[in-house]
């Protein structure tokens, strides 16, 4: 059974940052992309960053370029968001995603879902 696992979120103000994980498994880890996604409250859920298991190539959504990295640690099964200069509009429950056949920041192309965690940014 495909488990993704986020954890990190939390209360910052702005200008701050975190740091976001997810933890997976029950995959074959090289044959999957790992993307974050986020939802806010009366919002359609948008990409945020995408990382490749197998080569490391990276995606980002243009409101957190510059701000937002992704990495990952294949030994541990788990990818990170590092998340800098936070924004009250980065407020969201932020959820990470498995896709094996897949690529980049579309909603339908991720098969495995977290269950998220919450990142609020106000002062």
């Amino acid at each position: 059974e495909v488990q993704l696992v986020e954890s990190g979120g939390g209360l910052v103000k702005p200008g701050e940052s975190l740091r976001l994980s997810c933890a997976a498994s029950g995959l074959t880890w090289n044959d999957y992309a790992i993307g974050w996604f986020r939802q806010a409250p009366g919002k359609e859920r948008e990409g945020v960053s995408c990382i490749s298991s197998p080569d490391g190539s990276t995606a980002y959504g243009d409101s957190v370029k510059g701000r937002f990295t992704i990495s990952n640690d294949n030994a541990r099964k788990t990818v990170y968001l590092e998340m800098n200069s936070l924004k009250p509009e980065d407020t969201a429950v932020y959820y990470c995603a498995a896709t094996r056949l897949g690529w980049g920041l579309e909603i339908v192309a991720y098969d495995y879902w977290g269950r998220g965690t919450q990142v609020t940014v106000s002062s």
